[in-house]
């Protein structure tokens, strides 16, 4: 637990915006669910069906003498997930109803509220990004050439759990926050209107950007894994860096920081002296 001082290290604008973007993409996690569930493979292409071989993922149920079996397929690969996806509860369902909104089968339910969410996620992300490049946060947030050098040893103390808190972003965090908010939620964005019939009449390129709708979809669906995959480390880190301090930080912008290093008396002397 750090024993500096308090600095106030995130503005209001970054803290509202991280907690919408909290519930936005919670939402939009269940209610994705919900909708693959109507339609539960990934293809690459612009088509898919029993005529074309491009599956690369694909959740079913399989009758199996008396008992129905859940099956994943991942690049044709094939794995026994009855009771988990496939088939839960005894019944027929790629993902099982407790992770799914609504969690009865409701596709036009699943489309409002993920359309509803994703136009609030996008409408923060660009508020968020001009008032950032604004308040200077946005550069805080880029990785430099000296951040760059520093990455194998940031990568050895984060695996032996000793953490530095400063009043920056270490080289990880910069990263891992860059690849979140200018790589995987604008391609989930963009994946998302490639989806939509309506906005590719609009933007027809999109389709040719991302070789086709199934194409489309099935990043849009990797990205998902992905930034699941980000919540999952960011809860890791924040408990082992000490979640009061990360929680006060995202909650009231003040974050503790650690002590200043002592400084040598041989260090003290020659600060007096004259250059």
């Amino acid at each position: 637990m750090p024993t500096g001082p308090l600095i106030y290290r995130q503005s209001l604008l970054t803290r509202l915006t991280h907690w919408i973007w909290a519930v936005c993409l919670f939402f939009l996690l269940l209610t994705g669910l919900q909708i693959f569930n109507a339609f539960p493979s990934l293809h690459i292409g612009k088509e898919a069906g029993f005529d074309y071989d491009n599956e690369v993922f694909a959740i079913e149920a399989r009758q199996n003498g008396d008992r129905l079996q859940g099956i994943t397929r991942v690049f044709g690969a094939e794995f026994d997930t009855t009771g988990v996806l496939g088939v839960s509860g005894g019944q027929a369902r790629a993902f099982p109803s407790a992770l799914t909104i609504p969690s009865k089968t409701s596709l036009a339910t699943g489309r409002v509220i993920h359309f509803f969410f994703a136009w609030v996620l996008v409408g923060t992300l660009t508020i968020w990004l001009i008032g950032s490049a604004l308040n200077g946060h946005l550069r805080q947030l880029v990785p430099t050439i000296a951040d760059l050098r520093a990455l194998p040893r940031d990568v050895a103390n984060h695996a032996k759990l000793r953490f530095h808190h400063t009043a920056g972003y270490n080289v990880l965090q910069k990263l891992a926050y860059a690849s979140v908010l200018f790589v995987a939620l604008p391609l989930m964005i963009a994946t998302g209107l490639t989806m939509s019939p309506s906005f590719d009449a609009t933007a027809p390129w999109l389709l040719d950007l991302f070789g086709g709708r199934q194409t489309a979809r099935s990043l849009h669906f990797g990205v998902m894994l992905g930034l699941v995959g980000f919540f999952g480390v960011h809860m890791l880190m924040i408990v082992a860096a000490g979640p009061l301090n990360e929680l006060r930080s995202i909650l009231s912008g003040w974050y503790r920081i650690d002590p200043a290093p002592p400084v040598e008396s041989g260090d003290a002397s020659r600060k007096g002296e004259r250059p």
